[in-house]
C-alpha cells in the first residue's frame, strides 16, 4: 500500500497531532496500547504506523516500558512538503475534526 493512501497511518498521525495534554494520562505522551484502544485498531497495526512516523522523525518516544509517543510539531513543520507522510497528514478532506476538538 502506498503511504499516500494509508488510512491507518493517517489516523495514528492525526490522533498524535491533535493529542492534547487533557487526553493523556502522562505529559510525555500516550502509549501504543492506549492509542490502539482510542482508535479501535489492532496494537500491531498501531506499532507499525508509529515506526513509520518515528522513522520520519515527526514523533518522539519517551521511556522503555511503556514507551510513550508524542507528536513533534517542530520537526513536522520542517518536513519537506513533497514528503508522502507530510502530504497525507495535511490532507484534511475526509477528517472529522469533532473527533479531536469539542466546540462548546
Amino acid at each position: 500500500m502506498e503511504i499516500s493512501e494509508d488510512i491507518d497511518l493517517k489516523k495514528v498521525g492525526l490522533e498524535l497531532m491533535f493529542l492534547t495534554p487533557e487526553k493523556c494520562q502522562r505529559p510525555e505522551g500516550i502509549s501504543a496500547v492506549e492509542l490502539a484502544k482510542c482508535l479501535d485498531m489492532p496494537i500491531d497495526t498501531v506499532k507499525k504506523k508509529l515506526k513509520i512516523l518515528l522513522d520520519r522523525e515527526i514523533i518522539r518516544v519517551y521511556g522503555i516500558n511503556p514507551k510513550l509517543w508524542k507528536f513533534d510539531e517542530y520537526k513536522f513543520q520542517k518536513m519537506d512538503e513533497e514528503d508522502d507522510v507530510y502530504r497525507l497528514l495535511c490532507n484534511f478532506d475526509d477528517v472529522d475534526f469533532d473527533r479531536y476538538f469539542s466546540f462548546n
